[in-house]
């Protein structure tokens, strides 16, 4: 039985950017670029968030919403030493510890002796620690796997915790949303609602055949996920190649408009995804994939730098559909990441295939 504790810190890159400017404590922050151009807000402070204002929204969106919100431009240097700072007070604990973006990581302490063992102390200690050294806040999550953890993490947010013992995870899933298991988005979520699913406890009646002819090769982890079943380890040493988001509709889209309509809660995803896995200048290439009526699918790719936007996707989405123009199942749309060279510290890019 692993011991995983899930560490949130609370609205990261505007709490450093109110440590370095008290002047901005309590007031409605946004981290993106101005209003008059496509940029889209990193996060959001909790004042702000009074007003409807999110990530992945345009930052033109977030001033309409908010007026007096205060937009500061992203400064991932001054987060990513923060983030270290923060890294070094888990390895005090542990060394199995998985980073999924600067302000977030799974750590396994199921070995660590301190406190007795007690996870529950650990995750405690871990926040003061954050909140005396670096005059930062965070919430976690206790549980005895990664799915469970991070869910956990927003109970008592901000600045707390909260913890599933084994005993009660059968309990704690029952009830909760199917937009808290890990990978559904809006897409997905809208479908389920469609089928009558809208908790865990709706998925558990179905068996993992039933799951599938709905959300295919996805069907497994649902089936698993609902039930709060996650067998998964902390991975210490992992470096992501691609990043995708992609939906299967229950009815055929018939034309390159209706595929188009698609694109904006996809990228709202796809974004999301991007900036929390701080992958932004990882990027060296962009894709689209469709898979029409018949099973067969094609992909299209383009070398690209930087994070592409909605009006990119639609440009490759329409080249793609052209190649047929027949109905379509599912669209999907990601990047290609490249790495980065240990030695020279200069990316080396992962090679593209491209569809023809």
């Amino acid at each position: 039985m692993r011991k995983i504790i899930h560490i949130d810190m609370d609205c990261f890159y505007a709490a450093v950017e109110v440590k370095f400017n008290p002047q901005l404590k309590g007031k409605p922050l946004g981290i993106g670029g101005p209003p008059n151009t496509r940029s889209v807000l990193c996060t959001a402070s909790y004042e702000a968030r009074k007003f409807g204002v999110r990530s992945a929204m345009p930052s033109s969106q977030a001033v309409r919403l908010c007026p007096q919100l205060i937009l500061i431009p992203p400064h991932f240097d001054l987060y990513k030493e923060e983030s270290r700072k923060v890294r070094e007070i888990f390895e005090r604990f542990t060394n199995k510890i998985e980073p999924l973006s600067l302000d977030e990581a799974y750590l396994d302490v199921t070995d660590c002796k301190q406190f007795g063992g007690s996870a529950t102390l650990i995750a405690q200690e871990i926040r003061r620690l954050i909140f005396e050294e670096l005059n930062l806040t965070a919430s976690a999550g206790i549980a005895p796997n990664k799915f469970i953890a991070k869910i956990a993490s927003d109970w008592k947010k901000p600045n707390g915790q909260f913890v599933v013992r084994p005993q009660d995870v059968e309990g704690f899933v029952k009830d909760l949303k199917v937009e808290k298991i890990f990978g559904v988005g809006k897409v997905t979520a809208q479908k389920m609602h469609e089928l009558g699913l809208y908790t865990c406890s709706d998925i558990q009646k179905f068996s993992v055949p039933e799951l599938h002819r709905w959300f295919g090769s996805r069907a497994q982890e649902l089936y698993d996920f609902s039930r709060g079943i996650d067998d998964r380890e902390v991975v210490t040493e992992w470096e992501r190649k691609s990043l995708t988001v992609e939906e299967t509709y229950n009815t055929d889209l018939q034309t390159y408009e209706e595929c188009r309509k698609r694109i904006p809660a996809l990228y709202e995803d796809f974004y999301q995804r991007l900036i929390q896995g701080e992958y932004e200048d990882r990027v060296r290439g962009m894709v689209v994939k469709l898979k029409f009526f018949d099973f067969k699918s094609t992909t299209h790719e383009e070398v690209i730098h930087g994070i592409p936007t909605e009006k990119d996707f639609e440009r490759l989405l329409e080249r793609a559909w052209s190649r047929r123009g027949v109905a379509v199942r599912l669209v999907g749309l990601g990047v290609r990441l490249g790495t980065q060279n240990k030695v020279s510290n200069e990316p080396v890019t992962s090679q593209l295939k491209f569809a023809i």
